[in-house]
């Protein structure tokens, strides 16, 4: 009988399962309920989740195993609506997306949960001498408060002064309210970059000035002290090339398109200059071109990292894994029709709700668990909804 095992051993059985799985064991028990429901078990079974891949076409997203994208992209029904056929993916924390559209609504969203959270709107004002440029966003989890924040940064151009300032503001999820920070010192380089967040900091790349041949350089937006800080570039990088950063094997990652190729980068202890290193790099005009097969490699950037592969987006339009033992290129088939124009996301596969207090006291559930064992639960039934 599943009941007489100990609460260990069925935590430790129903942690492996995915999420979709444990939804359904939920609902069929109520001991096992109050395990799947505790602060505890959630946090256990997200460390041992695997990831998928978020797919963006225009309106569309799709999910896809990050093992084998070349099965069938599965699409999501997300809460927002689509004005004008467009949806932004802000950015992905323990299983959470945080998503926009163009009327700056924007969710923080399980999609494998179906679960959402519409956050309250901002408190943006536009100066009357600037022009507005972009505005960009940053989603990450702080650890030490168990608490999500979300990094908007407005970026305002004087085209005739040549002259930039920004409004910064920082939302929080425990407080579910924003608050006005000081403004950023650095002009944005890509306004449809989202911030990369790597060790408890979100990162963009951008510039001290406004000038033709200024350098780019990454500034980090640190969660705990709340400030930005420049993170130091690899020593024969210099910002002088087109560059931009992405997160791959858990690294901050740097993407140098020097004209003939692109170099990839990762930055393997967070914050050491030395510790960068090249993961490999990709040429224009050799075998790796014929191997992508359409058109000149305008863009590269890296996804995910599976031992001895890297996932990256090409040109917008494509997948491919590049394997860093041979050095071989090989496209990803994805089977179904999603659109010629694609944006990747990583997303683990958790249990994680969109709002903090859902989660269950750990030290209450424990209790509850250790007074009485429903026995509505047998084998049988276990059996029976992991069977395919």
């Amino acid at each position: 009988m599943m009941a007489n095992l100990p609460v260990e051993v069925v935590t430790e059985i129903l942690s492996r399962l995915p999420v979709k799985s444990v939804i359904r064991l939920r609902s069929t028990c109520k001991w096992w309920r109050s395990i799947i429901d505790s602060r505890h078990f959630v946090l256990f079974h997200l460390n041992k989740s695997h990831s998928s891949l978020i797919l963006r076409h225009r309106s569309h997203l799709y999910s896809l195993d990050l093992k084998s994208p070349e099965q069938n992209p599965v699409e999501l029904s997300h809460p927002l609506m689509c004005y004008s056929n467009s949806i932004k993916v802000l950015g992905s924390s323990n299983g959470l997306l945080c998503i926009s559209n163009v009327a700056d609504d924007i969710a923080l969203w399980n999609p494998f949960l179906r679960k959402h959270r519409i956050l309250p709107a901002d408190r943006f004002h536009r100066p009357q001498s600037s022009l507005f440029a972009a505005r960009v966003y940053g989603f990450g989890h702080h650890s030490p408060s168990n608490d999500y924040k979300l990094l908007s940064i407005t970026y305002f151009v004087d085209l005739q002064k040549r002259t930039f300032d920004s409004q910064v503001q920082l939302y929080t999820l425990k407080s579910d309210s924003w608050k006005n920070l000081p403004s950023m010192p650095y002009a944005l380089c890509c306004a449809r970059t989202m911030g990369v967040f790597v060790s408890g900091s979100l990162h963009w790349l951008v510039t001290r000035k406004l000038q033709p041949h200024e350098p780019d350089l990454i500034v980090s937006f640190d969660l705990t002290r709340e400030t930005f800080h420049e993170v130091p570039l690899p020593v024969t990088v210099n910002g002088d090339f087109d560059m931009q950063v992405a997160l791959l094997g858990g690294c901050l990652c740097v993407v140098e398109h020097r004209g003939t190729g692109f170099d990839v980068w990762v930055m393997r202890v967070y914050g050491s200059r030395n510790s960068w290193e090249k993961l490999f790099t990709l040429l224009e005009n050799n075998d790796h071109h014929e191997m992508m097969g359409s058109g000149k490699l305008k863009y590269v950037r890296p996804l995910a990292l599976d031992g001895d592969r890297v996932l990256f987006e090409h040109n917008r339009s494509k997948l491919c894994w590049y394997n860093l033992k041979t050095g071989d290129v090989s496209c990803v088939k994805i089977t179904a029709a999603i659109g010629n124009t694609i944006e990747g996301t990583v997303c683990v596969e958790s249990l994680v709700p969109p709002t903090l207090l859902n989660l269950r006291d750990e030290s209450q559930s424990q209790e509850k668990n250790g007074k009485k064992r429903y026995q509505l639960c047998n084998v049988d039934c276990f059996s029976s909804l992991l069977s395919p």
